[in-house]
């Protein structure tokens, strides 16, 4: 790699204030909308609307215990989401946001657009997958 190459690698990795103001403002959207999501769906599970209008049939009891069972996958799921966005939010508070958690080097600034939740370089999450 070439020195101006190098150089411009590196800038690549660096963000500005904008850069990050942009990031934080996508990541609280994500999670005023994954908030909400929760509080619908814990609605739902608790007044049982998830599975109401089935009868007494074993196939009905059935498809009321799959969705009802999918119906909290899903609020996992998104409770899961919610905590990353946290999680990346107090990185870029902490001045630590786009560092591999593993092996400290810049994520990059693609993979960080595309998922901006990551902690791990493209490298260490392959590693990490083969496990």
């Amino acid at each position: 790699m070439t020195t101006r190459t190098a150089r411009t690698a590196i800038s690549d990795d660096v963000w500005s204030e904008e850069e990050l103001a942009e990031v934080c403002e996508r990541l609280r959207h994500e999670i005023e909308e994954l908030r909400a999501d929760i509080a619908r769906a814990e609605e739902q599970l608790a007044s049982g609307d998830v599975s109401q209008g089935a009868g007494d049939d074993p196939a009905d009891a059935g498809a009321k215990t799959y969705e009802r069972e999918r119906e909290i996958a899903l609020t996992l799921n998104a409770r899961d989401l919610l905590a990353q966005n946290e999680r990346a939010i107090a990185r870029v508070e902490a001045g630590t946001y786009g560092e591999c958690e593993s092996c400290h080097k810049p994520i990059g600034k693609e993979r960080l657009r595309a998922f901006p939740r990551a902690t791990l370089c493209v490298a260490c999450k392959q590693r990490e997958e083969r496990r």
